[in-house]
């Protein structure tokens, strides 16, 4: 297999010098031109960005930043956010990787827990997140990446032509990386990464992915600021597989992109995978060519698997899931064919990573339960983050001795299967699984294009929903889905954009039940 020149630590700064030296001329097309540099266009080669990034780290270092210093990365969604943290890397310094969707106070709240940090952001950024001035109180300088002159950054393009510079490599276990949380349950933690955690992540995937090296044309369109990117993004250069990268998820602009480019991979959010389902009916057939369709984050509905495979004209396409969270990594790996889908239970997310993950289930007081017995999920893995930043206590009180607890509830199934069923803090007294109960009525009712269940003033179980066009809910339809499940309240009906997400599309449930409180339902 294909390696960087450390052979057990993954130093993003390296991986697309590495990935260059093997496959320069490696097409890669974007959705949208690099923010940074524009005049690339929107088809570039490995060799191509591997200069770029290069480039980049020669103007980091001669603005001034050294090894380990933190570099936080809040700006405009666009692919540069990873090559902008490639090169910080490559100069030995730590990027921080702030999604463009949080909210400025949030934001700013994660950047006052980080040791006096540079800010990398853009002028439409800090118009929209700060009234147009730099943030000079949360950095100790912001270097402008793209856009007119802004009071108190300075532009980045200042340095340009800087002498270039040999790659600084840390110590494998040092901190090399950090990212947040999810934030479903509010403000996000700071995952720190290490080059040694990033490769234990790395390894089951790229074994993963063997089949399809070199051979598919493979789509990813992710959130840039999560880690499961970078590594993605790693697997992929490391095997030579042509690339298209898409910031947007807009059913009709991946429509035309994959119509162009084909791709025989495809990864993206659970949720996003919802959004297209619409793609697979669509007679131009943007999802013929897919061989793989690849997800992470969270599980996915069984509607939502079958739409994917359906939309596919290979003759054996497969739908593979990985559960695990930002701190973690993959834990359990599952995947489908159109055969095994329509039956599927999606409760069920497969068995844990051969050789690189132990699980187990356990009760409130961390004692092991029986196989079928619901408790908490527990593993142990090297995959794991250093610590959370600035919330060390806060990291240390996760652990039961040695086993990491993941916050989630569910068991194993008779043959090790592991099934999960809720968050830990989404539960309600009344329902077996919030979550089963979503998958059932996703199938039930096409016009669903999001449900949430959660727990309303009484602990009462609330359904959310969205309709695909807006279109208010049929209620004859609606008791008629719902009569054989445990007993809900009134459907809440929500227009898709009032419904409050995570960075990777997630619901966040805790603010959803605050919203409702709020509102008096």
């Amino acid at each position: 297999m294909p390696r960087s020149e450390d052979h057990t630590s993954f130093q993003i700064g390296l991986m697309f010098a590495d990935a260059a030296r093997r496959h320069a001329t490696v097409p890669v097309v974007l959705d949208e031109p690099l923010q940074f540099a524009p005049e690339s266009g929107t088809r570039t080669t490995v060799g191509d960005l591997a200069e770029l990034i290069d480039e980049l780290a020669a103007r980091l270092w001669a603005a001034g930043i050294r090894p380990s210093e933190q570099v936080a990365i809040y700006k405009t969604h666009n692919f540069d956010i990873a090559l902008m943290a490639c090169a910080c890397s490559r100069i030995g310094a730590v990027p921080v990787l702030l999604s463009p969707g949080l909210p400025p106070a949030v934001a700013g709240e994660l950047m006052g827990r980080l040791d006096d940090p540079w800010l990398l952001s853009d002028a439409d950024k800090i118009s929209s997140a700060f009234a147009g001035t730099a943030p000079t109180d949360l950095a100790r300088q912001v270097l402008l990446t793209a856009g007119h002159d802004v009071a108190g950054a300075v532009r980045l393009d200042t340095w340009a032509g800087a002498p270039r510079r040999e790659p600084v490599r840390l110590h494998p276990g040092q901190p090399s990386l950090i990212t947040h949380s999810s934030g479903t349950t509010g403000i996000p933690k700071l995952a720190v990464h290490s080059g040694d955690s990033l490769y234990s992540r790395l390894v089951p995937q790229r074994m993963m992915a063997w089949p399809i090296r070199r051979r598919e044309t493979v789509a990813l369109c992710m959130t840039f600021a999560h880690s499961r990117f970078l590594n993605a993004l790693r697997v992929f250069l490391d095997y030579g597989n042509p690339l298209v990268i898409a910031g947007s998820h807009e059913p009709d602009r991946i429509r035309q992109l994959f119509v162009r480019t084909r791709p025989g991979y495809v990864e993206t959010h659970p949720n996003t995978y919802i959004e297209w389902e619409e793609l697979a009916a669509e007679p131009d057939g943007p999802l013929s060519n897919v061989a793989v369709f690849g997800a992470t984050f969270d599980a996915m509905h069984p509607r939502t698997i079958q739409r994917m495979l359906a939309g596919s004209g290979r003759r054996f396409p497969v739908f593979v899931q990985l559960y695990g969270q930002s701190e973690t990594g993959p834990v359990c790996m599952r995947w489908y064919t159109r055969r095994t889908a329509a039956a599927a239970d999606t409760r069920c997310v497969g068995v844990p990573v051969p050789w690189f993950v132990r699980l187990r289930v356990t009760d409130k007081q961390g004692r092991r339960v029986r196989h079928g017995q619901t408790g908490h999920l527990e593993v142990r893995l090297r995959s794991r983050v250093l610590t959370y930043l600035g919330e060390n206590r806060r990291y240390a009180e996760v652990f039961n001795g040695r086993w990491w607890r993941m916050g989630d509830m569910g068991f194993r199934g008779r043959w090790g299967t592991v099934f999960l069923l809720d968050r830990e803090v989404d539960q309600i007294e009344s329902m077996d699984s919030n979550l089963r109960a979503e998958d059932i009525l996703m199938s039930r009712l096409d016009e669903l294009r999001e449900v949430a269940v959660v727990a309303g003033p009484g602990g009462e179980a609330v359904p959310v929903v969205c309709i695909r066009g807006e279109e208010p809910l049929d209620l004859d339809r609606w008791r008629t889905a719902t009569e054989d499940l445990p007993e809900l309240a009134d459907p809440v009906q929500l227009r898709f954009d009032q419904v409050p997400r995570t960075s990777t599309w997630k619901v966040q449930r805790p603010e959803l039940v605050r919203m409702l409180q709020d509102a008096g339902r």
